[in-house]
């Protein structure tokens, strides 16, 4: 598999990374280390966790999918580019949550003992916090980078204006600096092509795009009037509700046709397309896969090696122009 220099660091990873958020909720333990077994294989050597998953998981609950994944890693974490996220709360309390100086150290500590290691190589923010002023939380980030407990630092879902700003305030500060963003983006959620992704190539910024396939919709497999499939993200746990405000709408059903309609035409399965789309696009360093099965993962391997020539690449951006507009934050 191709691999990438994550932005202006020297660090080489695969362009695709594996995903986890289903491990330990739609995908069991066994099932979840099946699908590192297969990524391995493929040549995937970069692992995108959080404290949080797995997805809509109770506090109870937080941090399981990091154990199956540190239990997967035990005798190979050499040969794995690590990364997690924190942020995102953990419990009731009032500072169990957000990027402060308190939650931050706090947050990194337990997800290194969760993940079985004495540091991961990419530490990222979960979301934005507002409530924290920018600077103790860069400074806070710092002090992890400097204690050798993250080698990397990037964020999710962050605003453009966001990112400059926490860019230039670092700068100042003289703190570890930002290497990767991770936002969501595919042929049905085209909005950041505005500004967030000119901005992370011009500041030399690693993407790592979640979501390629729309939560599975570019698949072609769901239909708008039978509803949700049970076993699908669409449907099951305390993120259906999210997903389907993402993405389960008559105008993206509409385009998802005439999408799988054009993936016939040029003899490419639909999510191969649409993963081999994501990679494609400027600015674009690494895109997220995930599953809950590993005969799923198929098609992103392949997708990995596929060259898609201008008239195909020309036809799916005006198939999804209007995708470029709309609420960012949905």
């Amino acid at each position: 598999m191709d691999s990438i220099r994550l932005g202006r660091s020297g660090l080489q990873v695969s362009r695709l990374c594996l995903g986890t958020m289903t491990f330990g909720a739609q995908a069991d333990e066994a099932t979840s280390r099946s699908m590192m077994d297969a990524a391995a294989e493929a040549g995937v050597n970069f692992i995108d966790t959080a404290n949080v998953y797995p997805l809509g998981a109770s506090s109870a609950e937080r941090g399981e999918t990091e154990r199956i994944v540190g239990r997967w890693l035990q005798g190979r974490r050499d040969r794995f580019i690590l990364a997690t996220k924190g942020g995102s709360p953990m419990g009731r309390l009032p500072w169990q949550g957000g990027t402060s100086r308190k939650h931050l150290l706090a947050a990194i500590d337990a997800s290194l003992e969760r993940l079985g290691t004495d540091h991961v190589d990419l530490y990222q923010l979960h979301r934005d916090d507002p409530d924290t002023p920018l600077d103790e939380t860069l400074e806070a980030l710092d002090t992890i980078v400097r204690s050798g407990r993250a080698r990397y630092l990037g964020v999710s879902n962050w605003t453009a204006w966001r990112i400059a700003r926490a860019l230039g305030r670092s700068e100042l500060l003289r703190t570890a600096p930002l290497v990767t963003v991770q936002p969501r983006y595919n042929l049905l959620f085209r909005q950041f092509e505005r500004d967030l992704l000119p901005m992370c190539e011009a500041e030399g910024l690693a993407t790592l795009c979640y979501n390629p396939l729309a939560a599975g919709l570019l698949t072609g497999k769901h239909r708008f009037a039978d509803g949700p499939l049970e076993s699908t993200r669409f449907a099951q746990g305390r993120g259906a509700a999210m997903y389907r405000d993402r993405y389960w709408h008559a105008r993206e059903f509409e385009t998802v046709e005439a999408f799988v309609a054009l993936a016939a035409e040029a003899g490419i399965p639909p999510a191969q397309l649409a993963l081999a789309w994501v990679l494609a696009q400027p600015g674009v360093s690494c895109a997220i896969v995930g599953a809950s099965r590993p005969e799923q993962l198929g098609d992103a391997w392949a997708a990995a090696s596929l060259s898609l020539d201008a008239d195909l690449c020309q036809r799916l951006d005006e198939l999804t122009r209007e995708f470029r507009t709309g609420d960012a934050s949905r």
